[in-house]
């Protein structure tokens, strides 16, 4: 069955126009909401939208609900990369996007029923909200909804997130395929996802058979900032016997963290990576600290927009379609914030503080 065909079939199931039906299938935005409840259900019972173009977008108008902090680049600038990419991925189509702040937990449900029965919503991007209530209601409403960065602990939305627990795993294999083995974490563990990245750093260390004490290994931070990152390191660095003590890598749980664990390293005459290696999680808002490029695991980031939206249109094309969750890879990206240990050394429990010869690496383009 061509395209025309398929308008007629529409048009004369639902008694309205051509025109009507056609600026509809292709995802326009000048047609009623009634007019496109009955185009797009018709086309859904006769199974026509298993054959249209799954490039059409078909709504136009869609409702963010995320953290207040994640509509500033000041103050969350993952998150804001994460809307930046939404809107930019439906840049192409006549869609709206607005917005709503939402507390991560204990949110105003009051707010969000407000915002979610609004006419205008059709559709709902729900990023970095980890209640459960709000999850529970979203999947109870008939509009498509897709997660971002959360997880919905019943199975019943579509959600997209980059794949916390092998991030954390594949920079702790990175570090130890250079030769590095006492590897100290430094994470910020508010959320979940979090929790899934230290996870993940866990089980690449019991794969090396090198054991994890969560006392020696793990320092945690109530935020992701330089400031907090910077003064729990001093304070680690300080409670040392001796700087003989020092770990071979500090693996910070973003760039700004970095950039704390930088500065407190160079507060103590330490430079990286001679004295200390340094590896972040993040590596998109600083590529150099101090003049030393720093290796990292790109998260992905922007990408999440993008596959996130292809989850709205694939559930409106396919409403029975089963609820799926797509964890997004990392990258790593080799820079000079890393040196490589010989792998011929056999690395003592408590190691001698040595200047290596494999302070700089080739920077990969």
């Amino acid at each position: 069955m061509n395209g025309k065909l398929k308008i007629q079939q529409i048009a004369d199931q639902t008694g309205l126009s051509i025109s009507t039906v056609s600026r509809v299938l292709a995802g326009k935005a000048n047609t009623s909401a009634s007019a496109k409840a009955r185009v797009l259900a018709c086309a859904q019972e006769k199974g026509i939208f298993e054959n249209l173009s799954a490039g059409r977008l078909m709504l136009n108008n869609i409702m963010i609900f995320a953290p207040a902090r994640a509509f500033d680049v000041r103050t969350d600038i993952f998150y804001y990369r994460v809307i930046q990419g939404i809107i930019q991925a439906v840049g192409q189509y006549e869609v709206r996007v607005r917005h709503c702040a939402l507390e991560e937990n204990d949110s105003d449900i009051n707010l969000f029923m407000e915002k979610l029965s609004d006419p205008l919503t059709e559709a709902a991007l729900i990023i970095g909200i980890d209640d459960p209530h709000v999850h529970t209601l979203a999947a109870d409403f008939s509009k498509p909804c897709v997660l971002i960065n959360c997880h919905d602990k019943n199975m019943r939305l579509d959600s997209v997130s980059p794949d916390h627990h092998s991030i954390g795993a594949s920079s702790v294999h990175y570090l130890i395929e250079q030769g590095h083995r006492q590897i100290l974490a430094l994470q910020c563990l508010r959320r979940s996802t979090m929790e899934l990245r230290l996870t993940g750093i866990k089980e690449a260390l019991a794969d090396h058979n090198l054991a994890f004490d969560a006392q020696r290994h793990l320092i945690v931070t109530s935020g992701f900032g330089a400031q907090e990152a910077e003064q729990a390191i001093t304070e680690y660095i300080d409670h040392l016997p001796s700087l003989a003590d020092l770990p071979d890598t500090i693996l910070a749980g973003g760039d700004f963290m970095a950039v704390g664990v930088v500065n407190a390293l160079k507060k103590h005459g330490l430079s990286v990576p001679t004295d200390v290696s340094v590896m972040s999680t993040d590596g998109f808002n600083l590529a150099e600290i101090h003049d030393v490029a720093l290796t990292a695991v790109h998260v992905p980031r922007d990408e999440l927009g993008l596959e996130a939206i292809q989850l709205l249109q694939r559930r409106i094309l396919r409403p029975d379609a089963p609820f799926c969750k797509i964890l997004l890879h990392g990258k790593l990206v080799v820079r000079d914030s890393v040196k490589k240990i010989s792998l011929n050394r056999v690395a003592p429990a408590l190691r001698t503080h040595s200047h290596g010869i494999y302070d700089r690496l080739p920077t990969e383009e």
